[in-house]
C-alpha cells in the first residue's frame, strides 16, 4: 500500500476526530493546552453581592457562605463528564494539597453522590465536593464548566477563569498575596 498525501490527510482527519470525539483523549488534548488563568484587573473586579448561600457536603461537611467571610475562597463549578474539568482537576488538586490549610476549596458539581465517589476513587482526588442547597451569589452564576472563582478576603472576585491550569508558579504567587492581605 502506497502511503500517498491523501492517505495522510485520511489518518490526520481520523485521529483529529477521535480525539475530539473521545472524552478522555478530549481531556489529554486540553491538559496539553491548558491556560493560565488570568487575575482581574483592580478596576474590573466584582464584589459579591451577597454571603447568602449553602452547600451540601457530598464527601464533607456542609458549608454556610456567610462562614467563610474575610476568607480566600477558591469556588470551582465542575462535572465528571466534562472534558475540560477532567483535564484541569489534577492541577486543583495539587493546589488543593498545598493551601487547603489557607484557602477554602469549594468544588460544586450536580453529579451525584456515587458518580463521584467513583470518579474520585478511579483519579485518587480529595477536593471537597458540594451540591448546591440554595442558589449561588449572582456574580458566581454561570452557565458554562468548568469555571472558577477566586475571591479575596474582602469579597471581591479576583479572578474568574475556565478551563486553566491552576498548578502554576504565577496562581501559587498570588494566592500567597491573597492570603498575606
Amino acid at each position: 500500500m502506497k502511503f500517498t498525501k491523501k492517505r495522510f490527510f485520511d489518518v490526520a482527519w481520523v485521529l483529529v476526530f477521535a480525539l475530539i470525539l473521545i472524552p478522555t483523549s478530549r481531556a489529554w488534548l486540553l491538559k496539553l493546552i491548558s491556560l493560565s488563568p488570568s487575575i482581574e484587573n483592580v478596576s474590573d473586579r466584582i464584589p459579591l453581592s451577597t454571603y447568602n448561600w449553602q452547600l451540601k457536603g457530598v464527601n464533607t461537611q456542609d458549608v454556610d457562605f456567610l462562614d467563610l467571610q474575610n476568607k480566600v475562597i477558591f469556588v470551582n463549578f465542575w462535572a465528571t463528564w466534562c472534558p475540560g474539568c477532567i483535564a484541569e482537576k489534577p492541577s486543583i488538586q495539587a493546589l488543593y494539597n498545598d493551601y487547603k490549610d489557607q484557602v477554602v476549596f469549594l468544588t460544586v458539581t450536580s453529579d451525584s453522590k456515587e458518580k463521584v465517589d467513583v470518579y474520585f476513587k478511579k483519579k485518587g482526588f480529595n477536593l471537597p465536593v458540594y451540591h448546591l442547597m440554595t442558589r449561588e451569589p449572582k456574580e458566581l452564576s454561570t452557565e458554562t464548566i468548568p469555571t472558577t472563582f477566586v475571591i479575596d478576603k474582602n469579597g471581591m472576585i479576583v479572578i474568574k477563569s475556565g478551563r486553566a491550569d491552576w498548578n502554576t508558579d504565577k496562581i501559587r504567587d498570588y494566592l500567597d498575596l491573597l492570603i498575606e492581605a
